[in-house]
Parts: C-alpha cells; sequence; structure tokens
C-alpha cells in the first residue's frame, strides 16, 4: 500500500522539482518532439536515448520519474536537494537498493488550459507498462491518459460551490474541478488511489479536496453538489476465468450497468440546476441502438433530468476486445491476446451486442419539466481548444430560447458566432452552388448543409436586425411566402442556436 503522504515531504519534492525545471515543456525540450510523442506511445527509448549520458537534474528526474528508469542514488541526492532519496522513499516513489533508486510509481508534469488561464500540475500515479516492462497489475492507479484529458476538456470552467468526483483515480479530475469550485469530493473504491490523490493535491499545494472511500455514491448519501464529474470505470469485461479485472476501468458488473447505475442515479445527488458531466460506454443490443438505451436509462432517473447525450465513436465487438486487451499490455502476439478475444466475443455474443458507443453525457437536474433532450452522433473531429467553454455557453443558449414560441423566438436578436464560416460548391460553370456548407471553427467541429434561405440567414445574423425582421427581408428577396419561410427557417435556427453557430445577443 502506498503510504500516507505528508505535507512537508510534498512541498520538498514540489520545490526540488520546480528548481529543476521539471516541466512537460522542458522534458519536451529536453528529449525532442518525436521522442515525447513516442512516450505517449510506450516508448521511452528514443527519449532515454535523447538524454544520452546527461547527469543534469532535469535528465535524472526525467529518467527516473518519467521514464521509470532507475538511477544512481548520488545523481538523484544532487537533483533533489530538499527532498532527498529519503523523501522519495517516504511518499512511497522509490526504493532504494545499494547504490541505486528504483521508481516505485511515476511523477509526470501535466500541462493544462482553460477559460482562467495556462498551469502545471505534477500528477503521481503507478508504474505504466513502458516502466514495468509488461501487463499492468489489476490494482493499477492510472496516470493521465486519453479519456483523462478528454474529460478535463469537456468539464465546463464555470463557479461551483461543490463539486463530487466520482471515481477520482489518481485525482486529476479534482484537480481540474477545483480551479473552479470551492471544495471537491473524490471518491474511489481504491484506497491506493486516494492516496494518489492526496499527494497529488498536496504536491501541486491545493486544499479543499475530501477524499473519501466508497462505491457509487454511497459516501455521499444525502448531500446535493453543483456539479458532478467521473470519468469512471465503464469498460465492458467479460465476467469469466482469466480475464483481468482492472480497478481504474473496470466497476465489476455486466456489460454497461456501472453506467447505466450513474445515469440513473446522479440526479439524486445534483442540486436543483446542477449538472453531471462524465464520459461512457454503452452497448447496441438485442437490436436496440446504444444511444436509445442511453434515453430510456434517463427517463428512468427518479428526477427529472435535462439530458445531452455525445456518441464519439462506435466499435463493433473485436475493435472493442482488441482495444481494451491491449490497454491491459497483453501484446497481440501472445497465446492470451487469443484467449482475451475469444473470453470477450464469447460475452457478447451471449449477451447480444453487435457494438459498443464511446462518448459524453450530461445530465441537469431540471427544476421542472426536462427540456433538453439531446441524443448524437457528432463524430471524431473537434474544433481547437477545449470544449467545456463551448459547452457551458450552448447549454446557456439553450435556456434562453427553450421557452420561447416562435413568434417570441422571431423578435429576438442573433450573431452569428466568429468561429463559423461558409463553403459554397459550384459544378464547373454553374452560377448556383450545388452545395453550401456552414463550417464552425471551435466547438465540436461541426459541419452542415444549407439551402440559400438559410445561408442568407446566417449570413445577415450581425446583431442588429430581429431574426423576424431578416426572414421578411430574405423571402421579399427570394420571392417566397414569409410566413411559410418562417415555419422552414425557424426550427433549423434552434438548432443552429444549441449548436453554436448563432448566438442570442438580446
Amino acid at each position: 500500500m502506498l503510504p500516507e503522504p505528508d505535507a512537508a515531504t510534498c512541498a520538498a519534492l514540489a520545490d526540488d522539482l520546480r528548481a529543476a525545471g521539471f516541466t512537460s515543456e522542458q522534458l519536451r525540450a529536453a528529449w525532442g518532439e518525436s521522442a515525447d510523442d513516442a512516450t505517449g506511445r510506450e516508448l521511452r527509448a528514443p527519449a532515454l536515448r535523447a538524454l544520452g549520458a546527461r547527469t543534469d537534474p532535469l535528465a535524472v528526474l526525467g529518467r527516473l520519474l518519467a521514464l521509470g528508469v532507475p538511477q544512481p542514488s548520488a545523481a538523484v541526492h544532487t537533483a533533489l536537494p530538499s527532498c532527498g532519496v529519503e523523501g522519495l522513499a517516504r511518499l512511497g516513489l522509490a526504493t532504494v537498493s545499494g547504490d541505486t533508486v528504483h521508481p516505485t510509481a511515476l511523477v509526470r508534469p501535466q500541462s493544462f488550459g482553460d477559460a482562467t488561464g495556462d498551469g502545471e500540475w505534477w500528477v503521481a500515479s503507478d508504474l505504466d507498462e513502458m516502466a514495468l516492462g509488461g501487463p499492468l497489475p489489476e490494482d493499477h492507479v492510472l496516470g493521465v491518459g486519453g479519456a483523462s484529458l478528454t474529460l478535463a476538456t469537456l468539464q465546463m470552467p464555470t463557479a461551483a460551490s461543490r463539486v463530487f468526483d466520482l471515481g477520482t483515480g489518481c485525482g486529476i479530475q479534482a484537480l481540474r474541478a477545483r480551479r473552479f469550485a470551492d471544495a471537491v469530493v473524490a471518491t474511489d473504491v481504491s484506497e491506493r488511489a486516494l492516496r494518489f490523490t492526496r499527494l497529488n493535491a498536496l504536491l501541486n499545494g491545493l486544499d479543499g479536496i475530501d477524499t473519501r472511500l466508497g462505491s457509487l455514491f454511497e459516501p455521499v448519501l444525502g448531500e446535493r453538489f453543483d456539479r458532478v464529474v467521473s470519468n469512471p470505470p465503464f469498460v465492458i469485461t467479460p465476467r469469466a476465468e482469466g480475464v483481468p479485472a482492472y480497478d481504474y476501468r473496470d466497476g465489476g458488473r455486466v456489460g454497461d450497468a456501472l453506467v447505466e447505475a450513474v445515469v440513473t442515479g446522479v440526479g439524486e445527488v445534483l442540486a436543483s440546476g446542477g449538472v453531471a458531466q462524465f464520459l461512457a460506454n454503452w452497448e447496441s443490443k438485442d437490436g436496440v441502438d446504444g444511444l436509445e438505451r442511453v434515453r430510456a436509462w434517463v427517463e428512468a432517473s427518479p428526477v427529472p433530468l435535462d439530458a445531452w447525450v455525445v456518441e464519439r465513436e462506435r466499435l463493433d465487438p473485436l475493435g472493442y476486445a482488441e482495444l481494451w486487451i491491449r490497454d491491459g499490455g497483453t501484446v497481440p502476439t501472445s497465446d492470451r491476446f487469443a484467449r482475451l478475444v475469444d473470453a470477450w466475443l464469447d460475452d457478447f455474443e451471449a449477451r447480444g451486442v453487435t457494438g459498443v458507443g464511446f462518448g459524453s453525457v450530461l445530465l441537469r437536474r431540471a427544476e421542472g419539466s426536462p427540456t433538453l433532450a439531446r441524443y448524437e452522433r457528432v463524430g471524431t473531429a473537434t474544433g481547437p481548444g477545449a470544449l467545456g467553454g463551448h459547452i457551458a455557453d450552448v447549454l446557456a443558449a439553450h435556456d434562453r430560447i427553450a421557452t420561447l414560441d416562435d413568434a417570441e423566438l422571431s423578435a429576438r436578436v442573433l450573431r452569428t458566432a466568429s468561429d463559423v464560416t461558409e463553403a459554397r460548391h459550384h459544378m464547373p460553370g454553374a452560377e448556383d452552388p450545388m452545395v453550401i456548407e456552414l463550417r464552425q471553427g471551435g466547438g465540436y467541429g461541426r459541419t452542415i448543409g444549407v439551402d440559400p434561405g438559410l445561408a442568407a440567414l446566417v449570413g445577415a445574423c450581425d446583431g442588429d436586425l430581429a431574426v423576424g425582421v431578416l426572414i421578411d427581408a430574405i423571402a421579399q428577396l427570394m420571392e417566397v411566402d414569409a410566413v411559410d419561410l418562417r415555419a422552414d427557417l425557424l426550427p433549423r435556427v434552434r438548432e443552429l442556436i444549441a449548436t453554436g453557430f448563432l448566438t442570442v445577443v438580446d
């Protein structure tokens, strides 16, 4: 078990890391862009080659803490003058054998940016496949991975009093939430994970993160939160002998039942108007599409919920099995890999599963009847930067128009978002375009086809005239009936507001 971290040793280690320039930017510069990218693919040899025989503190700590390579004790003592090798050992981050320091965990710099600015954390976690040289142990505490970064970009950067981080792992979402929340409650079924969370909070000088042991909503029964964030253990794992169940990704239930439990239960810990954001997998099974199954779970919640569910990717059973078997460190050429694939495929076949969706879920406790029920497939392309601000903006825009009838919407003034561009495609020699597309530079990077009437309206929305006035003018120019044009355009105007192409300015 990882020792309980103490504040003084964490502060000393932070001082040493800061003095060594132990940042993501400096490490990337030290071993080069190509080698840095290779570490993300579990290849550390290029980074080690680039560092060569360097013995400066950045190189020593890069090998020891970022890459998981043992280092000479004398070099580590020099690199950590305040914390020392003894401090690393007290924190459970290393052991000493003779004249060599052996890492027992990783500490990696992680840069971030949001509406409040840019910064960097040091994040400790268990040794990964690259450092272990083989499959992960089942109690592995994951560091900052692709899913962690995805959820971090989705978090709305709006103020909150209390945030609940369900299944905190190493604590990266709790660190992120603490930037805009007064207090965070972080829970996990793994005491080892909670100790990493406490260590990371201390290492980065953060208070206000309360860690609690327990499953799902048990540690917070009777409490209410303005926000819930979660990267839950949503991976669908066969309940078969010989199939590893990793704490960080496996919730211990059959199929997507854990995600169902989160969807149906989260409303009861949300304050009125409170928002939950989490990642999930869901199955298409027995002829029912995965998004429709999620919709049924939302509707089964004992409290009313607004819902915005986005499926970004869908895999067939074999593709899903391969992804997560590789994730656990088993190589495709091994006999074990083949046995695990069979276990996954047998499970999916027995339960009628034909595909698995990957995506994000936003649920909000409605103050009355729900007004938002959006279940969509967006694809994998996104605009640059964090999505959290975009999500917050379009959620607010939805609220502004949700109760408006068409006459009231017609009286509103709209402006085309600054990241929207238009593309027109013509056949050679043709005067009129065959296709008109509106493209979103930020947000989800959507591209939608529009007709000349809607294109004209979007082009005219400059924050000056009400949308009804614009539609009447466009109808006159196009020589069509204004009433018919309103009936055609206003539902699509609502969709453009809901997706961030248009904003309400009055």
